[in-house]
């Protein structure tokens, strides 16, 4: 195990005790998060990550670790300028290289004098096990594990915070005042949301927890004479060039041209020409979604259209037959029909001795009944095959269109396309591994899925990539995602594309090449660890975190939070706590019936517990109030993040 310092941390308090922060991981969100805290939060950081000797060290490590340094230097002089000193703050911290979370390595870490521990690695034992030896050795220790597994991530968190509980004197306090905490999160259930919003029209962003359900919708410059719905409020207002082709939306644009979050009403009303994101409050009303383990197959299903024709068209004739039998021989139509179905199946006597009208009737009859053999024995094998392959993959059907097209069913992949098969959108995967994480979910949802490498010729047109709505390239590999970009723009220059890009300045290089090649089509890039990070930072640094809603390759927070303690909010009307570019309160919960009164007083008017949208600005938040706000990642780690202790220059 090996010690690399990149700078020798401070000293602590006089009591022994410390505020350090201390992050495990072995991918790019360790470092992402690091940057995070670093940066925004300006915490010291303690990073764990496997070493780069005997190990291979992953592709991405490279890129992550210079886009962790080149992300905390842009945001540690974002803080500085933000907090009013003429330099960016100092960002203290240090690094280790260890194998894996063991006893020895959490302990050289300073885990027994830490704040909060981020456990971050691929694999959920990993994260299992270590998160049981941190609460052993420090049970004041606010805990953030990554934890794919859903169900065992709910109970894993209630048996580390009964051990806190159990402690002596109750939940311990850490040394920067807050309770003991475990936080399970997964980065794929934080970005699927947005990924999967991304890919449809009007839910291009959307923060869905607890019941609450938010949308941001982008709205470009109204026309003369036209009046838009303001919505809740104005999140942001979108880069100067986002209607120029070649312009830097989606990028990290920043200045007067980038996206500016949170404005006041009168940079909304200067900014003419410019898109805007507005929030909307969704309610789902509609009908539930159907049981995706729908057991007996339609008839349009078991049969192929080609079949259905073919045996409709035996049918006429036999209708026809039966016809002009009952006019040769004058028979009741039923038992005319009796008797050409006789001289279908061949098993009525021969009209040696009939009129020649019945005898042709019966040679037609047979030589129908001959066409009709392998019709029916076509349908039997067809129907079977779809019965036994109702389990099975599913391909595309015929005539599919207006769907998603779904590349890499991983852990993100399955995320979203659960998601979207909540949201009742069609799609169609495309995946290379047959043993992949997604393809039992695949089979449980009864989604179409194209086996074969995207990058080789006629995977995607399996996918019926040309008429499909969007293409969301989640694999993990950049180059695999934008080669299947580049080709499906070359079958279809209008599609809707979302690209799962790591690197910020490869995503928004590739993004101005492809909306200036494609200016008519939508195009987006999305980071999973860029999503994921500030949830994660916000975890640890003890924020009730409700999701986060991306502003091109930007990121605004929602979060619920306690108005006790903080001056900036308490004592001060809801237009009195607005600070543009920073936070913005949105919501008030009520709990006892009590909520705002309309005069803005806090006199209760009957309303239901719950969150209440609606309130005037004149309202005074007084201490024992939950409010919702929006705030950027600078702005929450300002209202509410605590500062480091350093030692005096």
């Amino acid at each position: 195990m090996g010690s690399v310092p990149n700078q020798s941390p401070p000293p602590g308090p006089a009591d022994g005790t410390d505020t350090h922060l201390v992050v495990c991981g072995d991918d790019g969100l360790a470092h992402r998060l690091a940057a995070e805290l670093r940066g925004v939060y300006a915490e010291q950081v303690t990073l764990v990550v496997p070493p780069a000797g005997p190990r291979p060290r992953r592709p991405m490590a490279g890129r992550a670790r210079a886009a962790s340094a080149a992300l905390r230097d842009r945001v540690t002089a974002a803080v500085g300028r933000a907090n009013g000193g003429p330099e960016p703050v100092p960002v203290v911290g240090r690094e280790l290289e260890a194998p894996g979370p063991t006893e020895e390595v959490l302990l050289e870490a300073g885990v027994r004098r830490a704040a909060a521990l981020a456990l971050v690695y691929e694999d959920d034992e990993t994260n299992i096990r270590a998160a049981l030896t941190a609460r052993r050795l420090n049970p004041r220790l606010r805990l953030v594990l990554r934890l794919y597994n859903r169900r065992l991530g709910r109970h894993i968190e209630d048996l580390l915070d009964q051990s806190a509980d159990l402690a002596p004197g109750g939940r311990p306090r850490g040394p920067d005042g807050l309770e003991a905490s475990t936080t399970v999160l997964s980065d794929a259930d934080t970005a699927a949301p947005a990924l999967a919003a991304t890919a449809l029209v009007g839910t291009s962003k959307v923060v869905e927890t607890d019941g609450l359900l938010l949308r941001a919708v982008e709205r470009r410059p109204p026309g003369p004479g036209e009046v838009t719905d303001p919505g809740l409020c104005t999140l942001a207002l979108l880069s100067a060039t986002s209607n120029d082709p070649a312009g830097a939306d989606g990028s990290e644009a920043s200045g007067e041209d980038g996206p500016r979050l949170l404005p006041d009403a009168a940079a909304v009303a200067a900014a003419t020409g410019r898109a805007t994101v507005v929030l909307e409050q969704l309610a789902y009303s509609g009908p539930p979604q159907p049981s995706a383990r729908a057991g007996v197959p339609t008839f349009a299903s078991l049969f192929s259209r080609r079949l259905r024709w073919s045996l409709a068209g035996l049918g006429a004739c036999v209708v026809a037959l039966a016809v002009a039998l009952m006019v040769v021989t004058g028979d009741h139509p039923l038992h005319a029909t009796y008797v050409t179905l006789l001289d279908l199946f061949a098993i009525n006597d021969p009209a040696h001795d009939a009129e020649r009208g019945r005898q042709v009737l019966q040679l037609l009859s047979g030589f129908l009944g001959l066409l009709l053999l392998p019709v029916l024995l076509a349908a039997v094998l067809e129907a079977l095959g779809t019965f036994r392959s109702a389990s099975a993959l599913r391909k595309p059907p015929r005539g599919l269109g207006g769907h998603v097209v779904l590349l890499g069913l991983g852990k993100i992949g399955t995320r979203v396309l659960t998601r979207l098969r909540e949201l009742d959108i069609p799609v169609v995967c495309v995946e290379g591994d047959p043993e992949a994480r997604g393809m039992a979910t695949a089979r449980r949802l009864r989604v179409p899925v194209v086996l074969g490498d995207v990058t080789q010729e006629g995977v995607l047109e399996a996918a019926k990539i040309h008429r499909a709505h969007a293409l969301l390239a989640l694999t993990s590999a950049d180059t695999t995602n934008l080669e299947a970009v580049l080709y499906a723009r070359s079958v279809r220059s209008d599609l809707r594309v979302v690209l799962r890009l790591y690197d910020d300045d490869f995503a928004g290089a590739v993004y101005r090449t492809l909306r200036a090649a494609h200016p008519g089509a939508l195009t987006r890039s999305r980071s999973v660890s860029h999503l994921a990070a500030p949830a994660f930072a916000g975890a640890m640094a003890g924020r009730q975190i409700l999701g986060a809603i991306p502003v091109e390759r930007r990121v605004l927070l929602f979060a619920a939070v306690e108005v006790a303690g903080h001056p900036q909010l308490e004592g001060r009307t809801v237009a009195e706590s607005f600070r543009p570019g920073a936070w913005r309160v949105l919501a008030l919960e009520v709990t006892d019936g009590r909520g705002p009164g309309a005069d803005g007083a806090g006199a209760g008017d009957g309303r239901p517990a719950g969150l209440v949208w609606d309130l005037p600005d004149t309202y005074v938040l007084r201490d024992r109030d939950r409010v919702v706000l929006a705030a950027t990642r600078q702005g929450l780690a300002e209202l509410l993040g605590r500062r480091s202790r350093r030692a005096p220059a």
